[in-house]
């Protein structure tokens, strides 16, 4: 098969999407709104929380202190940080879920010519 035969084979979509039309649209705006809303505070959050051991262990005895048996304060907070991390994640996961729906919604209005 030669580069041409391959090309052929690659159908155009049958419609063509206005996609000026769907980022000027109400529901797509409040899709980036949305968006936006969560991801912003959640990154915020996320930088802060990661940040602040390296900068307390370097900088302050704070988290030097035993917190349970020989346990330092510093290693019970290096494995907040994994279960942060997995929160978000899961948090994400079903935003991310809520999200695609509002996607699926502004499809539909497209395919319906509002």
């Amino acid at each position: 098969m030669s580069l041409h035969d391959s090309q052929a084979q690659v159908k155009e979509p049958s419609e063509s999407i206005d996609y000026t039309a769907i980022v000027q649209s109400a529901s797509f705006k409040e899709l980036l709104a949305a968006k936006k809303k969560f991801i912003v505070p959640f990154s915020l959050f996320f930088l802060a929380f990661y940040f602040i051991l390296p900068i307390l262990t370097a900088y302050s005895t704070v988290l030097n202190q035993p917190a349970f048996g020989g346990m330092t304060w510093a290693w019970v907070f290096a494995f907040a940080q994994f279960v942060m991390t997995w929160a978000l994640c899961m948090i994400y996961s079903s935003k991310a879920a809520k999200f695609d729906r509002l996607v699926e919604k502004i499809m539909q209005q497209i395919k319906q010519g509002r």
